[in-house]
């Protein structure tokens, strides 16, 4: 089975470079490259150049539009039926095109996913975020490995669907956040069968510093409800917890001047995260730091939500997003 792997860049050449290093060591290398740079000032034309002998890259620049339009774009210069999504800060481990090509062939579905993890070379910080993105006490297993398969909502950086897909749903929406979970509700609503291939996982950087994360994770908040005004079914009750927890751990820091010991849940719950993450990551100061990754991350998620609460389903307003300086950032 060929594959078509389409990849958005926007000013990480470094990041391609090692993206490039992993899919140059893959096992099954059945697949074309599509790089879109995407209206990059610090392009990776060059870095390209260097893999050119190794395996099949297609380089295009276009315009800033954001990474959904970079998919989109890539797709309709695709040559293969499969199209494989990657962010340009993921790792791919040497045996996933193996993996998914052999899942492909025992149970065919027009689109799949995969879940993330993190690598040993990555920093404390990107460890405590992974950490935070995808452990049961702050997504609520939505994330990845624990979702039922049945509903399984691939994300973008570790995602594929068929050309099908593509010319049924029209590809990726103009949503800046939320795009992919927009692209999977629209497969499904359109009859197609996803997948979890749970062996097929990716190694995923995400942001570098705790302020460029609660960027993303506050506008993913509000994602959720601009998601909610395009697909009404799509609000589950686990998407609440964030806001509510920023606004119980507020409550109870006002209530504990009173009564110190409302500050107990707050203050077992940062344990529970310090304990879970250093045994995990074999490192306290990954522990340490994933306590400050969770806080971000429901603190930034949750008060993104009710903003978009108040904004769009108050106050009726048009879809948003907080932060507009570029698609990436």
């Amino acid at each position: 089975m060929n594959f078509s792997v389409i990849i958005p860049v926007y000013n990480r050449p470094e990041e391609v470079k090692e993206l490039l290093e992993s899919l140059n060591k893959q096992k099954n290398k059945n697949f074309e490259l599509i790089i879109v740079e995407d209206g990059s000032t610090q392009k990776c034309g060059h870095i390209v150049r260097d893999f050119q002998a190794d395996f099949h890259i297609n380089y295009f620049y276009k315009q800033n539009g954001g990474p959904a339009s970079a998919r989109n774009f890539g797709m309709s210069k695709a040559k293969y039926d499969y199209f494989v999504f990657f962010d340009s800060d993921c790792i791919i481990p040497p045996e996933y095109f193996e993996l998914v090509s052999k899942h492909l062939k025992k149970d065919y579905v027009d689109a799949y996913g995969g879940p993330d993890a993190a690598h040993e070379s990555f920093s404390p910080v990107q460890k405590a975020i992974s950490y935070s993105m995808t452990s049961i006490f702050t997504t609520g297993g939505i994330r990845g490995a624990n979702e039922k398969m049945e509903q399984f909502k691939p994300r973008s950086f570790n995602m594929g669907y068929s050309r099908a897909v593509y010319e049924k749903t029209g590809g990726f929406s103009n949503m800046r956040f939320g795009e992919d979970v927009d692209m999977s509700l629209k497969i499904l609503q359109n009859g197609f069968r996803t997948k979890l291939i749970k062996e097929a996982f990716v190694y995923h950087k995400r942001r570098t510093n705790f302020r460029q994360f609660y960027k993303q994770v506050h506008n993913s908040g509000i994602a959720r409800i601009n998601l909610f005004m395009r697909h009404p079914k799509s609000l589950k009750i686990v998407h609440l917890f964030p806001s509510v927890f920023l606004l119980g751990s507020f409550l109870l820091l006002l209530i504990s001047f009173i009564k110190w010991w409302f500050i107990l849940p707050l203050i077992l719950f940062m344990i529970l995260i310090f304990v879970d993450a250093s045994i995990k990551f074999s490192s306290l100061k990954v522990g340490f730091l994933s306590v400050i990754a969770a806080f971000v991350q429901l603190y930034g998620y949750g008060s993104g939500f009710l903003k978009a609460v108040w904004k769009r389903l108050i106050l009726n307003r048009k879809e948003f997003y907080a932060f507009r300086e570029n698609f990436y950032e």
